[in-house]
């Protein structure tokens, strides 16, 4: 165990001090592909920063396993000896550790001479940014190595370090970026009625956006709509002729998405009727709910054993691996990271944990490796 956390350490300490932005890992793309051939692998390429290992067990069937690889725009204050070396940029969300733990996995396989299922590891770009996980689906490589599930996992600061933390069905929510512009008419603050006030109205709407949540949707179905940034006028004593704001939308439910998106439209095309102005509105969505299969997620448990811990209720983060979930089952978990030491959130400048909790993460991937029986 003490080489294997050895081996762990040096790949999660490299890894982070390259961190890349989505679509251009470059570094990160070559070390892994290094990596990976010292292990006597033949890595893919696929994307242009992606990589795939296949395990050819000569079985039917296929079981993947996924990373993601990319990092986020955040400059680093976690004061470790191993700090991003990239200015502005940080692997704040874990990635370099959800790469260690699946490299982790590659060595304990490299020997292996069978196994029930063929294994095909994934190291997928641009999970922080639009088209990481559906870029590895157009490539085909889940129709051309028959894979029939695919297991992902993520650092998680709310679990106790080393715990395997998941549920059944919903984990994490669909999210949607909403982008609304009113376009209104400017007009002198002492001559109000001769303008169109966009300011107002986006009042209006924030409100409106709002009462869909309470008063449309059921109480049932969990969903979240936060506006977290708004800019409009130029001067205090003129009508504001434009006003934008934008947040998102979160639910766990697709069809509980679309209702709030239009009953959004309707609410813009009343402001649009009565005061005369002009509505920019988008909402499209960013990814699906995860949303983990039974069968699979039964394995999970099972091969967890006594350090398994059952999530009550999902969360409403997303997650582009839901993506791999519309096309093949899969099961996505957490390893918690929760300690005395490391006590910041995702996506922090501070963020960090103990390398100790990947080989909890590896040795359950190894285990699901060896034993899972997958569906048709």
């Amino acid at each position: 165990m003490k080489q294997l956390l050895d081996q762990i350490k040096e790949w999660r300490r490299h890894l982070h001090t390259i961190p890349e932005i989505g679509f251009q890992e470059y570094k990160t793309s070559a070390y892994l592909y290094e990596q990976l051939e010292k292990m006597g692998y033949q890595p893919q390429k696929i994307t242009e920063t992606g990589i795939a290992v296949y395990l050819d067990f000569h079985k039917e069937k296929t079981i993947a396993f996924r990373s993601d690889i990319d990092a986020l725009e955040i400059t680093e204050q976690t004061g470790a000896e191993f700090k991003s070396t990239h200015q502005g940029k940080m692997h704040a969300c874990g990635h370099d550790g959800h790469m260690a733990a699946l490299l982790g996995l590659a060595y304990k396989l490299k020997d292996v001479k069978d196994l029930p299922n063929n294994v095909l590891l994934i190291f997928q770009p641009g999970e922080e940014v639009v088209d990481g996980a559906p870029s590895i689906i157009r490539t085909g490589i889940f129709e051309k190595y028959n894979v029939k599930g695919i297991y992902g996992l993520h650092m998680f600061p709310d679990v106790d370090a080393g715990k395997i933390a998941c549920r059944k069905g919903p984990l994490m929510a669909e999210s949607g970026e909403l982008d609304v512009t009113i376009h209104g008419k400017s007009a002198h603050a002492g001559k109000y009625h001769e303008g169109i006030d966009s300011i107002v109205i986006a009042s209006f709407l924030i409100s409106n956006y709002q009462s869909i949540i309470s008063r449309m949707i059921s109480p049932m179905q969990p969903c979240v709509l936060n506006i977290g940034e708004i800019h409009g006028g130029t001067v205090r004593n003129i009508v504001a002729s434009q006003t934008e704001f934008h947040g998102t939308l979160r639910t766990y439910s697709e069809e509980v998405f679309s209702r709030i998106v239009e009953a959004m439209k309707g609410f813009n095309q009343g402001m649009e009727q009565a005061y005369g102005c002009t509505i920019d509105f988008a909402c499209q969505p960013f990814n699906p709910p995860v949303l983990n299969d039974a069968h699979l997620y039964e394995q999970l448990k099972k091969n967890a054993g006594e350090n398994y811990e059952e999530l009550e209720e999902p969360v409403m983060l997303a997650e582009d691996f839901a993506h791999y979930q519309k096309v093949i089952p899969g099961v996505f978990f957490y390893v918690g990271t929760r300690c005395k030491e490391y006590t910041s959130g995702l996506h922090t400048p501070t963020f960090n944990f103990h390398e100790e909790v990947l080989v909890q993460a590896v040795e359950l991937y190894e285990r699901l490796a060896k034993n899972v029986q997958l569906g048709d």
